[in-house]
């Protein structure tokens, strides 16, 4: 039997609207308080999310909440995800409304360096929020995803495919753990209905990245590099996808990558 063209719109207006519609559901942001986490909860916020905004600076993140409240009332969080104890606040707030959709992990730092000059330290605390910090949040928080059907974004880097500066390795090693630890857990959770998506991010328009120019002495021009706005877009939509897609991968740079 052959649909009438009235049939077909009528499948393509509901595929549309499952592609347009998130949820009114909840979802946590690490790193909210600027770059790439400030703009994912902004775009979550327009999509009616009941946000959890989480970092380490108190001040910027009470100006990512001001700048959502016109679309959500959020939650602010503004502690350290390396300590297992300032973690349980949020972990609580999450189990007393029992249920969680989305988790976004954005929150990162980075320490440069060659392997015979920087400080064994900054591999321990690259280690501590690149790595533990993301496994230790989303194995609390597990139960709830799964509860939910819910969905799990890791914000990695370039350098988590490859490390091709001496400098970076390092930053490249945490990066490369965090990748397997999201094709690990995609494995364990998709029998489950969970979505785990991991983000391959060139050099982006953020604070961060401006002080790695600065810290590399080149000029810093954000308009060459990927916007924080373009990238919140590209994970939301993927996050709005019909769930009988999933995208596993996502590598994102420059339109002038050698910059």
């Amino acid at each position: 039997m052959i649909a009438s063209g009235s049939e077909i719109a009528s499948e393509e207006a509901k595929a549309l609207g499952r592609s347009r519609t998130l949820f009114h559901g909840v979802a946590v942001v690490t790193g909210a308080s600027g770059g790439v986490g400030r703009a994912i909860a902004q775009t979550l916020a327009r999509q009616s999310a009941r946000l959890h905004l989480v970092d380490r600076d108190a001040a910027a993140l009470a100006e990512t909440a001001t700048g959502v409240r016109l679309f959500s009332e959020p939650s602010e969080f503004a502690i350290d995800l390396t300590s297992d104890e300032e973690m349980d606040s949020l972990v609580r707030s999450l189990e007393e409304i029992g249920r969680l959709d989305v988790l976004v992990h954005c929150a990162g730092v980075i320490r440069q360096g060659r392997m015979g000059d920087c400080p064994i330290e900054d591999l321990d605390i690259q280690y501590a929020t690149n790595v533990r910090a993301p496994y230790a949040l989303t194995k609390r928080l597990l139960p709830l995803l799964t509860a939910s059907r819910g969905q799990i974004v890791f914000i990695n880097s370039s350098a988590g495919l490859n490390a091709k500066r001496a400098e970076v390795g390092q930053y490249a090693a945490t990066k490369h753990a965090l990748r397997a630890i999201a094709d690990s857990l995609r494995e364990e959770v998709n029998p489950k209905g969970v979505r785990v998506l991991s983000v391959y991010l060139g050099r982006t328009a953020t604070p961060m990245q401006e002080a790695v120019f600065r810290e590399e002495g080149k000029e810093y021009r954000p308009e060459l590099l990927l916007q924080p706005e373009d990238v919140a877009s590209v994970v939301v939509h993927s996050l709005m996808l019909p769930r009988t897609a999933e995208v596993t991968d996502i590598t994102i740079r420059p339109m002038r990558n050698s910059y």
